[in-house]
């Protein structure tokens, strides 16, 4: 695990920005998400502020405002678009529907580890997703929250095999990739804010969801949640974001400060997560969550490329903009052995 952590680490140093340590008049960046703070996002968004504030000698104060404060990630960002709010944490689905590249971060099985996610944000590919979030969405990617694979609970039954999806109402967000493979495992895909996910999981208007273990355990879903099933399918990552024209108008030594402090925070967040999320399982599993793994994923991952890539093939650029993405990572795997 070591070794992993610290390969992991040295593929994200290599985009580290330096920057000096500043000194400047008082000002105050308000930084909205939508976990808890004692969520992943909330250890991102944590020492991206003890970051920011050690190099800017505290002249730079930044507030953290959790749970959705400041509303949910969908209004966040359309406020970070615009200027009136400095910097959120958002998860790339809801980011998909102002940036219809970033979708290859969602696809089904596109990412299949984290090393996988690392070198998909990292480099010359996260260098691809800035590009295109900055021309389509109007805002820069300052860092990445890894979160792990989304895993599916549910309220109804244990689900051990793809015929056990058959039916079930699962929450999902504005993920068009999401909805889409939910639909050919025979599930049922409901749409729904994020903010309304523990009420209606309460109130069994969906019968489960998918998200980390953390985010899982945070949100204490296991209260109202029987079965877990590990899913792979879908590597959350949640981009810590600020709008282009706000970023333009910052002196050069600020845009280096805030760009190094959301790598840092990024390189922390592989650690915390690694760490943490097989501490999260065990917490759900001994409150009296029962566990079962997929005994057919393999099919899962057919029908998936099979009969959901194609469908953006055009969203995202071309057949071939996804496969040479593929290719990267796949070449990345062989570098890594």
């Amino acid at each position: 695990m070591k070794k992993i952590i610290f390969s992991v680490i040295m593929v994200m140093a290599l985009s580290l920005i330096c920057a000096p340590g500043i000194s400047m008049a008082k000002t105050v960046l308000k930084l909205g998400f939508g976990d808890p703070i004692n969520s992943d996002q909330g250890a991102f968004a944590k020492q991206f502020k003890y970051l920011v504030e050690g190099y800017t000698n505290g002249e730079v104060e930044v507030q953290l405002f959790a749970g959705g404060a400041l509303g949910n990630e969908t209004e966040m960002l359309q406020n970070t678009r615009r200027g009136e709010l400095d910097l959120c944490v958002v998860a790339s689905p809801n980011m998909t529907p102002f940036s219809k590249q970033l979708q290859i971060l969602t696809m089904p099985y596109v990412i299949r580890s984290m090393r996988d996610a690392v070198t998909i944000t990292t480099g010359k590919l996260g260098n691809k997703w800035n590009e295109a979030v900055m021309s389509q969405a109007g805002v820069r990617i300052l860092g990445y929250t890894y979160s792990n694979f989304r895993h599916l609970t549910n309220s109804k039954r244990k689900v051990c095999s793809m015929a056990d999806l058959k039916g079930l109402k699962i929450r999902v967000p504005q993920n068009a990739q999401m909805i889409e493979s939910y639909k050919v495992w025979g599930a049922n895909p409901t749409p729904m804010a994020w903010t309304e996910t523990f009420t209606a999981l309460q109130q069994k208007v969906v019968d489960g969801q998918d998200n980390p273990f953390i985010v899982d355990y945070t949100m204490k879903f296991h209260e109202v949640q029987k079965y877990i099933t590990p899913l792979h399918y879908q590597f959350s990552l949640q981009p810590l974001i600020v709008g282009v024209k706000y970023f333009e108008k910052l002196e050069p030594e600020m845009q280096n400060i805030l760009m190094r402090a959301g790598i840092e925070a990024q390189q922390y967040c592989v650690l915390f997560q690694m760490e943490e999320s097989d501490k999260a399982l065990k917490a759900m599993l001994d409150s009296g969550m029962e566990y079962c793994e997929f005994s057919d994923e393999d099919k899962m991952i057919d029908l998936a490329v099979k009969n959901v890539w194609p469908k953006f093939y055009d969203e995202v650029g071309g057949k071939e903009t996804l496969m040479g993405v593929v290719a990267e990572l796949e070449r990345a795997r062989e570098m890594q052995k």
